[in-house]
């Protein structure tokens, strides 16, 4: 089944050097056969939301049918050195952009040591802890000034010269701190890149005023202006069918904006964040500590009183946020245009090499594990288009970053022949997600998805994970060629501005010009 071309016949496939060399009717041989009569044969996943950077991980998202792995949300500092560190020793193709917070926290908490490079369990765990240790949380609460700005930027141009895929803002953990000259300077870094950015917006699932559409309208209209690429992520929560009303009119008119969900009622974070502390979660969300928050590590949900004590001790421990209303949404999300499907998948916190722990171990939210596998079920049961859902989880991702110049995406997501294998192969019938919220059973490896393919080698076979590290970067071109411009009252003012006319004496200046209505304005170099 190939979604671009809506394909869908009995073929053989061969893959010939990591590529799909060809799709026939005819009988073909080659050195390994796969027998894949009665199952689907796709393009593989596309995971642009992915925070599955361990292990045990990992295998569960392959388990899962991923193919692709891109951290576009929480992303990483150091992008070169972050695709040095998994170059040869990854099972699936992986990518990353530029993080905001990360940056953040260079410019406004100085005092933190800084590894080699940082993603998602660095960042989330020490640096945010380091960062708030004396008591100012400079990453999420400081409002940059010029200086800190132009830096900020600067370090995100750097990030967009080592290959990042794009901008990735976490804002609505820094809603306090993020300016939106800020927010607009910084998606302006990438856009003159050709390159996306991608925002957990400001506000997010909020109900009341600021509402969540608010937030998802200053990126949006920040894309627009600057005519660049735009990902809205995790559009799973309060406002999004006015934010997708919003993205359908936007593609219409041409320009290359969409968004991500995945099929879950909760959601998952850091313990430490803003929008979990009372005046939030209780004023402003209408939640309650024992019914909304859930511990995966104790195995409980937990009271105002245990969350403000846990928070205090571990605030980085994940915790798992319920969202009542999604209930009613879930199966809205399935029919979306161009609504894709994102995991937000959680690292294990039990190390990278953690490959050989067993997936009873893990603990978290079922998303990591289930996510494809639950999108295809529930598909199946509500009568969804399979190619539908393919196209929201292979060929959609694929096709947005490509339109954006990202090379790797343009010959992936398509089951065609000169596009790379990576292909997964699954049964639509018994196709299924095993994981779920309770302990022991959080990383429950889906069934019904024997054999997933990374660039022409198995990294599942038999519904078993191999230590194949097929997997390569995704990312743009390393360059020198910066094309960072530094912010400044004067230099803003000397491009935009025509040049001002001195006078001492406005009613002699009026007078002098009085018959002068339609004089050419002058030159502004």
């Amino acid at each position: 089944m190939d979604p671009e071309t809506m394909l869908d016949r009995v073929l053989n496939v061969g893959v010939k050097d990591g590529n799909i060399a060809i799709i026939t009717p005819k009988e073909i041989e080659g050195k390994k056969t796969i027998d894949a009569k009665g199952l689907v044969v796709a393009p593989g996943f596309i995971d642009t939301h992915f925070h599955a950077l361990d292990g045990l991980s990992l295998k569960l998202a392959a388990r899962d049918g991923v193919t692709t792995g891109m951290d576009l949300e929480i992303g990483a500092i150091k992008v070169d050195n972050w695709y040095k560190a998994k170059e040869g020793a990854w099972p699936l193709n992986y990518g990353t952009g530029i993080s905001h917070e990360g940056i953040r926290i260079q410019v406004l908490d100085p005092e933190v040591e800084l590894p080699e490079w940082a993603d998602a369990p660095v960042l989330l765990g020490r640096l945010r802890a380091e960062a708030c240790a004396d008591g100012n949380c400079g990453w999420q609460d400081t409002e940059s000034n010029l200086e800190q700005l132009n830096e900020i930027m600067r370090l995100a141009d750097e990030g967009m010269l080592q290959g990042a895929i794009g901008f990735n803002s976490t804002v609505g953990y820094m809603v306090d701190g993020v300016s939106t000259l800020e927010m607009y300077k910084l998606q302006e870094v990438a856009a003159k890149y050709g390159r996306v950015s991608t925002a957990h917006v400001r506000y997010h699932g909020s109900p009341k005023n600021p509402q969540a559409p608010i937030g998802f309208q200053e990126i949006l209209a920040n894309a627009l202006v600057l005519n660049a690429p735009l990902l809205l992520q995790h559009n799973n929560d309060f406002g999004w069918m006015e934010n997708e009303d919003k993205l359908q009119k936007a593609r219409a008119q041409g320009h290359n904006v969409w968004s991500e969900y995945y099929p879950y009622t909760a959601a998952s974070t850091s313990i430490s964040s803003s929008f979990l502390q009372p005046e939030m979660l209780e004023n402003v969300f209408g939640g309650v500590y024992e019914r909304d928050i859930y511990d995966p590590i104790d195995d409980k949900f937990l009271t105002k009183e245990e969350f403000l004590e846990t928070e205090k001790k571990d605030p980085s421990r994940l915790v798992v946020i319920y969202n009542q209303n999604r209930k009613l949404w879930m199966n809205d999300w399935l029919k979306m245009p161009h609504m894709t499907v994102a995991s937000d998948a959680i690292y294990s916190g039990l190390g990278v090499d953690s490959w050989d722990v067993p997936y009873e171990e893990y603990k978290g939210h079922p998303r990591t594990a289930g996510t494809r596998a639950k999108v295809l079920r529930l598909a199946r049961e509500n009568g969804v288009p399979l190619m539908f859902s393919l196209s929201q989880m292979s060929y959609w991702p694929a096709k947005h970053l490509g339109d954006a110049g990202l090379e790797a995406m343009q010959v992936r997501g398509r089951m065609q022949e000169g596009m790379v294998a990576d292909i997964t192969i699954f049964d639509p019938e018994t196709v299924t997600d095993k994981a779920n919220y309770k302990m022991k059973q959080q990383g429950l490896p889906s069934s019904g998805i024997p054999y997933v393919i990374v660039n022409g080698k198995c990294v599942v076979e038999n519904s078993e994970f191999k230590k194949v590290w097929a997997g390569q970067p995704i990312r743009y071109q390393v360059t020198d060629d910066s094309k960072l411009e530094p912010l400044s009252k004067e230099y803003w003012l000397k491009k935009h501005a025509i040049n001002n006319i001195s006078v001492d004496d406005c009613s002699l200046h009026a007078n002098e010009h009085k018959h002068d209505h339609h004089h050419e304005p002058q030159d502004n170099k």
